[in-house]
């Protein structure tokens, strides 16, 4: 019990010295406002940025236009051809009788144009859909392909695939190197805050010393108000993250850009953002009263 009601002194202390400094404290709160904010459309970003990547991969799928003249045994023979090659996911055979029959089902100008050529004489290719285990070797998974026999050309997007995935790497690169300075900037200020504090409460720490208070005593109540100064800034951008994107995805329809981007639905992941916005509020406020107790606070 004694335990219990001196680490409830200790918390007292801290919120009372957080509203006692409040000029400092709010400099602190504000950035870490600013710092979670940031954070959490970063996360945000990368999440839906990642799971458009997914889908696109997804759909990525290399296409291999075969010679007009091919036979059919030589057609059978590419597949076990394809399938020893590496970043192999599936592959799918089209006749161009298929692929014919599909585009005049899909559009009367085709129906017109096709509807004279049957078996022999039908001008299309066949085709092999080939879909790879990693996207961002399907430039040199094309380049095989392309080299088999009876291959005339493959078709993938290329250029457009590698492009993709650098802004994709180049979003999450500068997104982590933005969250990164904004904590080491937050935690040096929650350090001078408590720095100030520390000084301001010179007399009251001798005096603690002088009646034989343990060095863990003192300490603790700074290290309680760097966390109560990161759990404070965490409050606003835990709210605009639950509401704000709620709001977003329900205003968009879940989608961005006529359906090209699906967004996350928001439950439960808003919450996820929620619950790691406060972890790093306290890591970071627990960081930056760690380092002014150690600096300031000779024991």
């Amino acid at each position: 019990m004694r335990v219990f009601r001196m680490l409830g002194r200790d918390i007292r202390d801290a919120f009372h010295s957080v509203i006692r400094n409040f000029s400092l404290s709010l400099a602190s709160i504000t950035c870490i406002v600013i710092t979670l904010l940031i954070v959490s459309i970063s996360i945000m970003l990368s999440a839906v940025v990642n799971n458009f990547a997914d889908n696109v991969k997804k759909d990525m799928t290399i296409i291999a236009f075969l010679d007009v003249d091919i036979t059919e045994d030589r057609i059978n023979e590419m597949k076990l051809e394809l399938e020893k090659l590496d970043n192999i996911e599936s592959i799918t055979f089209d006749s161009k009788a298929k692929i014919a029959s599909q585009m005049m089902k899909d559009s009367p100008v085709f129906e017109s144009i096709l509807g004279d050529y049957t078996g022999d004489n039908n001008p299309l290719q066949d085709t092999y859909l080939v879909k790879v285990k990693e996207v961002e070797k399907i430039g040199d998974t094309a380049k095989k392909i392309e080299s088999i026999v009876n291959v005339e050309s493959v078709q993938y997007g290329a250029g457009m695939v590698e492009q993709l995935i650098d802004v994709f790497s180049t979003i999450r690169t500068i997104s982590l190197g933005i969250v990164g300075a904004l904590i080491i900037v937050t935690i040096f200020l929650i350090s001078n805050t408590i720095k100030i504090t520390i000084f301001s409460r010179r007399k009251e720490i001798e005096i603690m010393r002088l009646v034989g208070a343990s060095n863990i005593n003192i300490k603790i109540p700074f290290l309680f108000e760097g966390i109560f100064l990161g759990l404070f800034g965490s409050i606003i951008p835990i709210l605009a993250t639950i509401y704000g994107y709620t709001y977003l995805y329900d205003y968009f329809g879940g989608y961005i850009s006529i359906k090209t981007i699906q967004l996350i639905k928001p439950t439960p992941f808003v919450y996820y953002i929620a619950l790691l916005l406060v972890a790093i509020a306290v890591i970071v406020g627990s960081l930056g009263s760690w380092r002014a107790v150690k600096k300031h606070l000779k024991i």
